[in-house]
């Protein structure tokens, strides 16, 4: 009787928490589609600012946060996928040694690391190597701020890899740069892939990573030294205005960003569920 009396305690619990957590979510979506529904529009997608201003009505769209985030973002993911694959073969094959502990200690360390603080290391070194603002800056700022959730993700689906498959290998005079690329990392490709999608979902939301190393401006960026505007900070500047009208292509940005980010986890889930079936469990 107390056992199962605890077990309904403990059920009823989780279930209110569910339902709490599910509350807040619906909340929070309703609210942004609801204010977003009524500037989100075709003009607002596709046309940057016309006015260069944010407080006049009828100023053009927000294509130019739009591009840019897409750029940072793109641009960002491949740097990070460069490093992160290799670092990620390296802890699964040298899974044993001390460095490859201590590098999964600092990569959980720096997962938890708030994204301001990538932002001011951003740019410390931007003004150690004389570097203004612009795509190129918020690119690297951004890759560093991906690098430890990707090269985790990664890590901790190569675990996940047959050990009968490595061994295989091994028999066969394979080596451990061989084991790793033709074995392991076909095998863990489903998790790379959304581990690289999960990357570029953080950090096209992100802002304060980028608002002192992507600076902001009113136009496309066509050159990696150009500013670049992004959704996050094209939100918060318009927000930040007393006019009635900038808020409302301020929610139409942050229904559009929520949309980006729900269709890249869509995605993730796609592939992730197709390449998946040609893994062996």
């Amino acid at each position: 009787m107390r056992r199962r009396l605890t077990e309904g305690v403990f059920h009823g619990i989780a279930l209110l928490a569910t339902l709490a957590l599910l509350a807040a979510l619906g909340l929070i979506l309703w609210t942004i589609a609801a204010q977003g529904a009524r500037a989100l529009n075709w003009t607002l997608i596709t046309q940057p600012p016309t006015s260069g201003s944010y407080t006049e009505e009828g100023g053009g769209g927000i294509a130019h946060a739009l591009i840019g985030s897409l750029y940072l973002a793109g641009g960002a993911t491949l740097l990070a996928l460069l490093i992160s694959v290799p670092a990620a073969l390296y802890l699964r094959v040298y899974a044993s040694s001390w460095f490859a502990g201590a590098v999964r200690l600092l990569m959980d360390v720096l997962w938890g690391v708030p994204s301001i603080v990538f932002g001011a290391f951003g740019f410390t070194l931007m003004l150690l190597v004389g570097l203004r603002a612009s795509l190129l800056a918020g690119i690297i700022t951004v890759a560093l701020f991906e690098l430890p959730i990707m090269i985790r993700a990664i890590d901790e689906v190569m675990t996940m890899a047959p050990r009968e498959l490595e061994e295989a290998a091994y028999s066969v005079g394979a080596t451990r740069a061989e084991t790793a690329v033709r074995v392991i990392m076909k095998q863990a490709l489903p998790g790379i892939v959304t581990g690289v999608l999960l990357a570029f979902g953080r950090g096209i939301g992100d802002a304060a990573s980028v608002m002192f190393t992507a600076g902001f401006t009113d136009h496309i960026p066509t050159g990696v030294m150009d500013k670049a505007a992004t959704l996050p900070l094209a939100i918060f500047f318009q927000l930040g205005t007393p006019f009635a009208h900038a808020h409302e292509r301020a929610y139409g940005a942050a229904l559009l960003l929520v949309i980006l980010v729900l269709m890249t986890s869509v995605v993730a889930r796609v592939i992730s569920a197709r390449l998946g079936r040609y893994s062996v469990q």
